[in-house]
């Protein structure tokens, strides 16, 4: 063997090597608090430590009905002042009740001077100056904190809703409104505060749940490693006895269709035609009509007939894709440590999204604070531009639009790193796609590597290597780093076009153009296809790359050729494989699923007092299912390399070798029992 694409080798190391350095400039520059921190409208975090609002750790908004703004929806932010508050009102109050009733209740005043701006201390300022200058808010009512931000705080009573058991509220501005504009503002809070409480009930379903949780994830990976091993025994009589059956169910079918047309005979009016009733909603009517059943019966006939065909003409490769299957589960046999390389692919990309996720979120948080006006007047010529919060109120914009605010919009910059933040994104997107796929391509190869040497060992298992799963995984990543870098390459590229392409549909989604709708619809088909396509021809592309040791185009020919040489073959083990797979992840997610349902719900009395109090028994339960679908999916996910593999080496096997002492066949004997060719050679001691 030796190194192979080492140009893509080479690229693959520099991309790595900058992806990291990428990362460093982006921890650098980035700082996640202002993700988790809210930030109020002088660009200031909030519970920030060592800063004036160290207490402050919640976001309190001067005027929340002007969320309610379409501003909102445009530049993401609510237009009025935003302010870090200890605290969420707890009270009705306006500034014009507070400010009449200072000299006598000065307590209400101290309450409410804490929304307001800091150091603000003047209530006989008029309201509005108050109001003008955005010194206090003309209002607050009860609120609570969520997400750290004050809502208000929302209840029904009697299907009505309220604030505090109010339905009415004064604005401070002379009006009294309904508590129904609050809701407005805060579109959708109730359903989301409603979602926090099932959450937290959830979460408890968890805490006390959790390791009933595993013990059915155990139970399902036995069950799992049960079947791969029943697999060399029952594959073909699971097969066939689906087969059977499925003739026999359409076989049912051609007789009830018969029955049903020669009972109709002679009713009056089941002797016309479909096109004499023409199109009728009620789908019934077309069953009063022996014409119906006529076509039922012929429709049935034609796939009874094809699959009956199909048996009779394929029947030999259909044995020899069991006889696979049954190679594979004995080739598992013998290198069980196959199964538990999931658990390293599983970590790499892991690593890989978390490496890519901290480094978004950090280059999304570069850069300083950027202000930005915000206008409830529409046409205001200066909205949306930027502004100097400590100069603002000295310019002509509160004149010209009047209620405009400075306020902080986001985090960016004038620097040349700040102006290509988007072309990093992309770039972290691009390479954490072009990783993920070599991490998958690497597993691919160490499997495909290990069966191999199952297969080609003469005699079986004395001559398999020791340690086939380590050795394999030694090859793929000293020789054939570049090989399994150009294949992950070239499919992270049309990964990364589904990406954009998916980006700019939902961007003009609402477009009226259907021209445009129709091409983007056409673009995603197409490179949805694609991408399929790659994922199979790079999956036989590192079989081949694991047996010879070659570089990627030409394992990539090699395979494909090889492949459309036995297409036949191809489609009928592709198809049993999928079939029998498919049938163990069900009987294994349905059968943990089952015994899962039975112990929640506290239908076995063996464990009875075993079993924990739960608020929703459906969360560890579909917890389990899941789970047990997914742990099966990563057993049998082997399993189907395994029969991939085999099924290559096969083909190569035929090509390359006839059964003489000279070219002795490396197969097995059932293999080569159902060929019926030469003998094997007798195999040495």
């Amino acid at each position: 063997r030796h190194c192979t694409d080492i140009i893509c080798c080479v690229i693959f190391i520099v991309v790595i090597l900058g992806y990291i350095a990428l990362g460093v400039v982006a921890w650098v520059h980035g700082d996640p608090r202002k993700v988790i921190y809210p930030t109020d409208s002088y660009g200031q975090f909030c519970g920030q430590r060592d800063t004036l609002n160290e207490n402050k750790t919640i976001l309190f908004y001067f005027n929340i009905l002007k969320c309610a703004s379409p501003v909102v929806l445009i530049n993401l932010q609510c237009p009025t002042t935003q302010l870090c508050v200890s605290k969420c009102p707890d009270r009705f109050a306006t500034y014009i009740d507070v400010q009449a009733s200072y000299r006598y209740r000065p307590d209400q005043w101290n309450y409410f001077r804490q929304f307001c701006k800091p150091g603000f201390n003047n209530p006989r300022k008029s309201i509005a100056q108050v109001l003008r200058d955005e010194d206090c808010p003309s209002m607050i009512i009860p609120s609570r904190p969520f997400l750290k931000r004050c809502f208000p705080d929302f209840s029904t009573k009697n299907g009505v809703l309220t604030v505090a058991n109010q339905t009415t509220f004064k604005d401070g501005r002379g009006k009294t409104r309904n508590v129904t504009d609050l809701r407005e503002a805060a579109n959708g809070i109730n359903n989301v505060l409603d979602a926090r409480s099932v959450g937290m009930k959830i979460f408890e379903d968890y805490a006390i749940s959790w390791y009933w949780i595993l013990i059915g994830l155990f139970i399902a990976m036995m069950l799992s490693l049960l079947f791969l091993v029943l697999l060399r025994f029952t594959a073909g009589v699971l097969f066939w006895i689906f087969i059977f059956g499925v003739i026999g169910i359409i076989g049912y079918g051609i007789w009830h269709c018969y029955w049903e047309y020669d009972h109709l005979k002679g009713i009056p009016g089941s002797d016309l035609t479909v096109y004499d009733i023409g199109f009728q909603t009620d789908f019934k009517v077309y069953l009063q009509l022996r014409q119906t059943w006529l076509a039922f019966m012929i429709i049935l006939c034609g796939v009874e007939v094809i699959i009956i065909l199909m048996l009779i003409f394929l029947r030999n490769r259909i044995r020899i894709a069991i006889a696979l299957l049954k190679e594979g589960s004995r080739a598992i046999g013998y290198i069980m440590s196959t199964l538990f390389y999931p658990i390293v692919t599983f970590l790499l990309i892991a690593i890989c999204i978390s490496y890519w996720a901290v480094t978004a979120v950090f280059l999304a948080t570069s850069g300083e604070p950027v202000y930005k006006v915000m206008a409830n007047q529409t046409l205001c010529k200066y909205a949306n531009l930027t502004c100097d919060p400590e100069t603002f109120n000295t310019t002509n914009v509160t004149k010209l639009c009047p209620g405009a605010q400075c306020t902080f919009a986001f985090y960016g910059g004038e620097s040349l790193y700040h102006k290509y933040i988007f072309i990093f994104q992309l770039a972290n997107a691009f390479v954490f796609l072009w990783l993920v796929n070599f991490a998958i391509a690497l597993g691919q190869c160490t499997l495909a590597g290990a069966f191999a040497s199952y297969y080609w060992a003469y005699r079986k298992p004395a001559d398999i290597p020791l340690w086939p799963l380590f050795s394999s995984f030694g090859r793929a990543i000293r020789y054939h780093t570049g090989s399994l870098a150009f294949g992950a390459l070239i499919l992270a590229i049309v990964q990364l076009i589904r990406v954009i392409l998916e980006y700019l549909d939902h961007k003009l989604k609402g477009t009226q153009n259907s021209f445009t709708r129709f091409l983007l619809c056409c673009l995603k088909c197409c490179f949805w296809c694609l991408e399929k396509f790659l994922k199979f021809i790079n999956r036989n592309a590192y079989i081949m790359i694991a047996i010879y040791g070659k570089n990627f185009c030409t394992s990539a020919k090699e395979a494909f050729f090889l492949l459309m040489r036995n297409v036949v073959r191809v489609a009928v083990l592709d198809k049993v494989t999928d079939f029998l797979l498919f049938l163990g992840k069900i009987l294994v997610a349905g059968g943990v699923g089952v015994l899962a349902f039975f112990f929640f719900t506290q239908r076995i009395p063996i464990f009875g007092q075993e079993v924990p109090m739960l608020n929703y028994y459906w969360v560890p339960l579909l917890t389990v299912i899941i789970g047990s679908y997914l742990v099966a999916h990563g057993f049998f996910s082997v399993y189907a390399m395994c029969v991939d593999t085999l099924f290559l080496c096969f083909c190569e096997d035929l090509e390359r070798n006839d059964g003489s002492t000279a070219k002795p066949y490396f197969m097995s004997a059932s293999l080569h029992r159902i060929l019926g060719k030469k003998k094997l050679s007798p195999k040495k001691a």
